[in-house]
């Protein structure tokens, strides 16, 4: 255990220190392909050695048109890292202001399109997904977003926020519900290194949003909380 988490924390601090050059490359070159490419590349190494097994189930679901969002539970830190490196599509991920004052790493992903999100208002959430909304326009990417806002202190499901969905209807895009199963109990909230053991993602069927109004956004958030929480039945943590 220990050994390994040695290994792994020694891999990421070089995969990061890495990140300066290629980061410079791309600002010169202007192309972000290659970040996204190295980040992928390192997430799924990072996998490996810490031990994680992913089963994926709904694969089908992951075809169709873009932009759309991914709508997901979250219980853990590797949440988002997960979905990222199975989508195969141009996606990004609205995440909290703090992450991206992490050395050279958040240049990268300010950079590549990921938005940042202060929790602390509803304006800078507003902020967020205008930001978000108009990359979808722009160029067409395709965002993750945790509609509980944060992750769950004990592993059960929180009610949903309306950001994410404010993104979709206003995008017009489709919403993939995302149910994990598993992450909870191998890296819960406040733990810094993961244990071994498998993780579940399960991708539901698109809920159209084209020609709903926000009326409907009680009923829309409903049917992507019980899309999510159907794929988590027979989780102790649910």
């Amino acid at each position: 255990m220990l050994l390994r988490t040695l290994v792994a924390a020694i891999f990421f601090f070089l995969a990061v220190l890495a990140l300066l050059p290629l980061f410079l490359v791309c600002l010169v070159v202007r192309r972000r392909e290659p970040l996204l490419a190295y980040a992928g590349g390192v997430l799924r190494a990072g996998r490996f050695l810490l031990g994680l097994r992913v089963r994926v189930a709904g694969r089908e679901n992951l075809a169709g048109r873009t932009p759309r969002v991914f709508m997901a539970n979250h219980v853990s830190f590797v949440d988002g890292p997960l979905v990222f490196i199975l989508v195969p599509e141009k996606l990004r991920v609205i995440i909290k202001k703090s992450l991206f004052r992490i050395p050279i790493l958040g240049l990268g992903m300010k950079y590549v399109g990921f938005v940042s999100v202060d929790r602390r208002g509803g304006r800078g959430g507003r902020a967020a997904i205008e930001r978000a909304s108009a990359l979808m326009r722009s160029q067409g990417l395709s965002f993750l977003v945790f509609p509980e806002g944060t992750r769950s202190d004990d592993g059960k499901i929180r009610a949903f926020r309306r950001g994410g969905f404010f993104l979709a209807l206003g995008a017009r895009a489709p919403i993939v519900p995302v149910s994990i199963r598993g992450a909870f109990r191998i890296m819960p909230r406040g733990r810094w290194v993961p244990r071994r053991g498998i993780v579940d993602l399960i991708f539901h069927a698109p809920l159209e949003t084209a020609g709903a109004a926000p009326e409907d956004m009680d009923d829309l958030m409903e049917k992507v909380r019980n899309a999510v929480a159907s794929g988590l039945k027979g989780d102790p943590h649910e």
